[in-house]
């Protein structure tokens, strides 16, 4: 009863703000019947602000996809993409009171003995969380600027609400459609909830966060705000304020002599940074949560929505990307294959083809010559064709890849893409599978073998006990025999160790 109360509202919310505009034609047939029908509706804002406003109504979950589609100005007419950029940090703030009374129940104590001053107004408000400015009170870190993020009362109840609503669709998805088992809707659903979920706690936001500064300290590339965990609850956040420009004022951005092109390929090289070499990246990096500051340094903000990868999705990933900037489509066809995200009955040389078919029109093309959304409509189609399984653990990283693109779209439209990416996985590939990748498995797996080899001995000991044939000792006496005309190859073999452990030794004592 509950989903279908949320879905009468959606429908109505869609209806009074004149939604139905952008499935029927305004003058046709069914069109006019809605006004008619409808007739006592007010539609004089323009379309793109009232679709803003149906959005804002229906909640968190809507507001997020806003966010996303304002990001793909070449999918969308310009009135709606700048409207939609409002929901990055524009959403109506909830009573600063409510605010004031959330931080006092956190913390058990009256707002000025948790902070020093305290700013009422709001400097940003989003989706499922505001932030306030306020300073910290006297002590270790008394006086310092601080920003508080803190959660919207009452939004877990309308969280839940939208997602049983989305899952219950993805359940008529995979009955209907031909494709529906494929695309996997309910999995992606569950995982875009568990995302959400993470969201709504600002302990585990705050984690992420210092764990992203972690990865990033002293780089010139990225600076993430300092956590203050003493002043931090599941619904209550507070960091170091950061200052700086947001990255969609590229007038601003000109002014105090930023290089734009330069700071567009740095958005590269750190996206790939945080996927490939730490398996840990922001995926939610629209302009409003992303600044520069004066120097030219990305700074990142609102960290509840993190993605993560494994090693065998890094490796997988990194084999595809690097295969199709060297437009080696024959390999991209065997990385599939070898993923298990095809059948094994697939045909290398007709996916190859099909591959091939899509990515070479794109090639040796900067962004503004490219409709990605024709690219990704080949791909769907290929996809579909080829029975290719949708990763729902890779649904952050295709969103953020979405984002990514889009802020290059705006800062820098001549940016290549496939040139700017393609030199960093190269040496990715290098420190995985070159010497440096030995050394670093080697320093990895040392203490395993440390710990094992003493034990060999009484495991071989156990192992004969266990073996009533006695095969096992023939075996040995076997290769013992063996070992006489084998000299010179055990000897090869033990320098060969001995300088790996030499080299090892080494790597160890330089770092």
């Amino acid at each position: 009863m509950v989903r279908f109360n949320r879905l009468v509202k959606i429908l109505w919310i869609a209806f009074r703000f004149g939604l139905d505009e952008f499935a029927l034609a305004p003058g046709g047939r069914a069109g006019r019947a809605v006004n008619t029908l409808l007739f006592f509706r007010d539609l004089g804002d323009p379309r793109a602000v009232r679709l803003r406003h149906a959005l804002e109504e229906l909640g968190p979950i809507f507001v997020k996809f806003g966010q996303m589609l304002s990001t793909r100005r070449d999918l969308l007419p310009p009135d709606i993409a700048d409207e939609l950029a409002k929901l990055q940090d524009q959403v109506p703030p909830f009573p600063s009171e409510l605010a004031a009374a959330e931080i006092e129940r956190a913390f058990g104590r009256p707002l000025a003995q948790v902070y020093e001053s305290f700013d009422a107004k709001p400097i940003a408000s989003a989706s499922v969380a505001q932030v306030h400015f306020a300073k910290l009170p006297p002590g270790e870190c008394g006086g310092t600027e601080v920003a508080v993020k803190i959660l919207r009362p009452g939004i877990l109840p309308v969280v839940e609400r939208d997602l049983a609503l989305l899952d219950s669709a993805a359940q008529l998805i995979e009955r209907v459609f031909a494709d529906g088992p494929r695309l996997k809707p309910r999995e992606v659903v569950s995982e875009f909830g568990k995302h959400l979920y993470n969201e709504l706690d600002l302990m585990r936001e705050a984690s992420s966060c210092s764990q992203l500064r972690r990865n990033f300290d002293n780089s010139p590339l990225l600076a993430v705000p300092e956590v203050y965990w003493e002043w931090c609850t599941p619904t209550v956040m507070t960091m170091q304020r950061m200052h700086g420009i947001p990255i969609s004022q590229i007038d601003s951005l000109l002014e105090i002599g930023i290089d734009i092109p330069r700071l567009a390929r740095s958005g590269v090289e750190i996206f790939f940074t945080q996927v490939f070499r730490d398996g840990f990246f922001h995926a939610d990096m629209h302009p409003g949560n992303i600044f520069v500051s004066p120097a030219g340094q990305y700074i990142a903000l609102d960290f509840g929505i993190m993605g993560t990868l494994t090693d065998v999705d890094k490796n997988y990933l990194a084999q595809n990307f690097l295969a199709f900037f060297k437009r080696d489509y024959k390999r991209v066809a065997q990385a599939h294959l070898e993923a298990g995200w095809v059948p094994p009955s697939t045909r290398v040389d007709e996916f190859e083809a099909a591959v091939r078919s899509v990515c070479e029109p794109v090639f040796d093309r900067p962004i503004s010559e490219i409709s990605f959304g024709r690219f990704l409509l080949r791909l769907f189609q290929i996809s579909r064709r080829f029975n290719v399984e949708i990763q729902p653990q890779l649904v952050m990283l295709q969103k953020t890849l979405l984002n990514i693109e889009g802020l290059g779209r705006q800062l820098y439209p001549q940016l290549d893409l496939w040139e700017t990416g393609k030199p960093f996985l190269e040496r990715w590939m290098q420190d995985q599978i070159g010497f440096r990748g030995l050394l670093r498995n080697l320093k990895s797996e040392a203490p395993q073998w440390a710990a094992m080899l003493p034990q060999l001995p009484r495991l071989v000991h156990h192992a004969l006990e266990r073996d009533p044939s006695a095969q096992v000792r023939d075996r040995i006496e076997q290769l013992a025999a063996e070992q006489k005309h084998q000299t010179g190859l055990l000897l090869i073999v033990s320098l060969l160790l001995a300088g790996v452990a030499a080299l090892l030794f080494l790597d160890v004592w330089r770092g």
